[in-house]
């Protein structure tokens, strides 16, 4: 069973101050909101694109999801 982008995510959290990783992975995770169960790309980039700030930043997004989808959708 392939993990949900949230799930996988998770993983980049306590990195560096200056990871955009890890940021993301930190301010999603403290986003009670967030489709945790999610997979696809458009629903969770128009999450994204409307809860952007600083730290949950859609290039970031894209590049996580790129990612996701190497690693495990590919799987």
């Amino acid at each position: 069973m392939n993990k949900s982008f949230y799930q996988f995510v998770l993983s980049f959290r306590g990195g560096g101050k200056n990871d955009p990783f890890a940021l993301f992975a930190e301010a999603m995770f403290n986003d009670l909101s967030f489709p945790k169960e999610e997979k696809e790309y458009d629903l969770l980039s128009r999450y994204v694109e409307e809860h952007a700030d600083d730290a949950l930043r859609s290039i970031v997004f894209d590049d996580l999801y790129a990612l996701y989808t190497e690693r495990v959708l590919e799987l």
